[in-house]
């Protein structure tokens, strides 16, 4: 692919933002595994997983819509580490290292939603092939008139 969503800085920022999660986590106590830590991880591997699957679909539309996901899940992040300072889980000193990494990939992931949304309302995009993801290609060879009821038709491909 030429341009990878490796390349992403919403991506790398979003790897950066897993690994800080993982290493608060590790402290966190033995009975929490299947709790806090089990969801803040899963979140946390949600962001990078969204904005690389989102750069695989067919469409911007797609593409923002996994960026949304993304971003939802640095919300929950975010919600899930302030419960964690509630029971006394991480202190102020992790609180502010998540709270960074939380917001530089979100400033990141905004901009790259912004350059989605832009792209999006910029381009016209064509049906595509779920097989090959290439356009559709439109020719009257290649349409066929349909009946729709009262006499009306309408042509598809």
């Amino acid at each position: 692919m030429k341009n990878s969503f490796k390349d992403l800085a919403a991506f790398q920022r979003a790897m950066d933002l897993m690994v800080v999660i993982y290493e608060i986590t590790a402290r966190f106590p033995a009975g929490e595994r299947f709790g806090l830590v089990s969801q803040l991880r899963r979140a946390a591997v949600s962001v990078p997983s969204e904005i690389a699957e989102g750069q695989g679909r067919l469409t911007f539309g797609e593409w923002r819509q996994r960026l949304s996901h993304a971003r939802g899940s640095l919300f929950e992040i975010e919600a899930q580490l302030l419960a964690a300072k509630r029971l006394h889980f991480v202190g102020d000193e992790e609180l502010e290292i998540s709270d960074r990494a939380l917001r530089r990939t979100g400033n990141a992931l905004v901009g790259l939603i912004r350059w989605v949304m832009r792209k999006e309302r910029s381009t016209s995009e064509p049906r595509r092939n779920l097989g090959t993801a290439e356009p559709y290609e439109r020719s009257s060879a290649n349409t066929r008139s349909t009946s729709v009821g009262r006499g009306a038709t309408k042509t598809c491909p």
